[in-house]
Parts: structure tokens; sequence; C-alpha cells
């Protein structure tokens, strides 16, 4: 049994922290940290928890919370953890941030796109990126886990092992991706009210999205180059999901009797075979299903399906993921699993939730 504290316990992801750690049995959460609601009990913040947790929520105190616990997972606003993190805390605990603080190895890239100034850069290159598929072995030995983010961690599997056999190029990658609404966060924002949400649908962040050099940098390490892609996100009237439509142009490819020619169908179902085929979590659909937000809701499921256009010489990847599981907070659980020797999808075997 581990001890494990969150500090921004009462928003989307930390709320789902606390629902999926209740449900592991080898964690006990000692800290429900949030800077909105001390005192108060986790319970009146969440009514679902009513008789299940009797906490009152505590502050932010890192260094404090580090003395108690085994882990702490901090899914608080970008630049908090920089601004507090100390090898004094990393000596007492292992930290698993869902903020994009350490995600990006450059510093300057990281102030670029999140107008903020890195406090903690010291920290970047020991940080290991928790796509987990991916990571997996590095996660296994690291102190600090940079969870990834929702869009990123959805996008980035679904191109991943096509990317790696050189099958598409990778400068030609368009990422189109649709979220619910929790993943804007649970503060109160005018974009965010029903009545701007509903029966609606909208991009932002066009052209200037943060998750793009996060994207680049991982991709970027599957081709072996510096990649540039466009990403495009959009808010859909929905609570939980994400839904990526990527299009690529495929590469020629030697075949059997010596020629060159675009990957068929069944070479492209053995790349993704080849890296996902044993892992738990990502579903390669079969060929002509095409993955939908319902179908991984509520679990840490990445379902993952292609269709090849012949006609332009390019196919249409997708993926869909929970945004607050896969994406946030299911991931973070998975990280800790591997973290700890645990089974990894210990507390997160869930079957998605339908309707």
């Amino acid at each position: 049994m581990i001890k494990a504290g969150i500090i921004g316990a009462t928003g989307y992801a930390g709320a789902e922290l606390v629902r999926l750690l209740l449900g592991h049995r080898e964690v006990e959460i000692k800290w429900y940290g949030s800077r909105s609601y001390i005192d108060e009990k986790y319970a009146k913040v969440y009514g679902n928890m009513f008789q299940l947790v009797e906490d009152e929520c505590l502050d932010d105190n890192i260094e404090e919370l580090a003395k108690q616990v085994d882990v702490i997972f901090t899914a608080t606003p970008q630049g908090f953890l920089a601004g507090v993190l100390t090898e004094e805390i990393l000596k007492n605990t292992k930290v698993i941030d869902l903020s994009a603080d350490y995600r990006l190895k450059n510093v300057n890239i990281y102030e670029k796109w999140y107008k903020i100034e890195h406090k903690s850069p010291q920290f970047l290159e020991e940080a290991v990126y928790g796509l987990c598929e991916l990571n997996r072995e590095e996660v296994k030995g690291a102190r600090l886990v940079a969870n990834p983010g929702c869009y990123t961690t959805c996008s980035i599997l679904t191109a991943y092992p096509l990317v790696k056999e050189g099958l598409i190029d990778p400068n030609t990658l368009i990422v189109d991706a649709k979220s619910g609404t929790s993943g804007a966060g649970r503060g109160a924002k005018l974009p965010n009210l029903f009545c701007e949400v509903n029966e609606n649908m909208k991009a932002y962040g066009v052209a200037s999205h943060r998750h793009t050099p996060e994207l680049e940098e991982q991709l970027g390490y599957a081709a072996g180059k510096e990649v540039t892609i466009s990403f495009t996100p959009h808010l859909v009237p929905m609570n939980r999901g994400i839904l990526a439509t990527e299009y690529a142009s495929l590469k020629k490819v030697k075949q059997p009797d010596g020629t060159f020619a675009f990957p068929s169908c069944e070479q492209v179902k053995a790349a993704y075979d080849k890296y996902y085929h044993q892992e738990y979590f990502i579903r390669v659909l079969e060929q002509g299903m095409c993955p939908e937000t319902k179908w991984v809701e509520g679990s840490n499921f990445a379902d993952i399906g292609f269709q090849i256009d012949e006609r332009t010489g390019r196919i249409i990847m997708m993926g869909a993921i929970d945004n607050l599981v896969k994406g946030a907070a299911g991931q973070a659980v998975q990280n800790m699993n591997l973290m700890f020797g645990f089974e990894e999808n210990q507390g997160l075997a869930l079957v998605p939730m339908f309707p």
C-alpha cells in the first residue's frame, strides 16, 4: 500500500484521480489539495463522494505533502509545479504532473507557447514524458513524470506507428481534433457556459494551440528528425471525449517483389499491430470500423482506426479517448502503476460506460 496526495483535487482531472484511486487496492489518498476549498469537506464539493470520502480539502503545500506520501499528483495550471518543485521534494517522493510544465525539453519553446517563465528548467532533462505505451521502461525508473495532454495522447498514439515505420510523410500530417467541454477545466469561463457551448461547435487555437509543439516533439522522436504539423482543436457540446481525425500523405515502400508502392491496408494494420498488439489499453479496430467517443467513455482505452484513400494517396487515421481518463487521470494512474511496480491496469480495468 502506498500513500498518495493530489494537488488540484477539485478540478475535473483531480476529481477523476480521486475516483480512480479510490478503486485502486494499493493506494490510500492522504491529501486532497485545493486552494479554492481549503477546510471544506471534499464530498461537499463533489456530491458523488458522499460517504466515500470524509476528508476535508487541504492547501497546496507541496513541501509538507512530500514528507507524508509516496507519490504526488499535481492537477494544476501551467507554471504551478515549475514554480515550487525542488530537489528536496523529489528526494522525498515521486511526482506525476498533469500540466505541461515538464513535457517540452526546450525551455524556450515552452515559454514561447505558454507565455510564462519556466522557474525550474533544471528538471526538464530528467522528466520522463509519460506516454506509457511509448516510454514504459523510462517511466518505471522516474522520479518526475510529465503526464501528456489529452489532445496529444490521442493524436500521438493514432499516428505513431506509421511515423515510426516510415509509412507516412510526417510533415504532411494534419490533425483535426474535437474535445468535450471538460477539457477546458472547471473554472467559470464565458465560452464554457451552457448557452455558449450547446448546439454549437467551434475551432479554437487555430495555428496557435499550445499542444502543437508537444505533438511535433514527440512525433519528431518517432521520425528521427524534426517535423512540422498542422493541428486544429475544436470544442463540441459533450462532457467527455477526444476524437482525432488525422490526414497524411503515404510514402511508397518496398514491396516483396522489389518494387515500390504505397502501403496496403494489410501493411498499415501490421504496423499498428507491431507496436500495439500487446497493449492492454490500445484497441486497433477492424477494417472499416471508425472510433467513437461513446465507446471509450469512462475508460482508459484508446480506440484507433484508419482508412486508405487510394485516390489521393493519403491515409485517414482516427483515434478516440476519454479526455479525463486516458487523456489525464487514467494515464497518470497508469504511470503510477509503472513507477511502483503494480500491474499496469490496476485500478484501470474499467469497461467503457454506455449510454
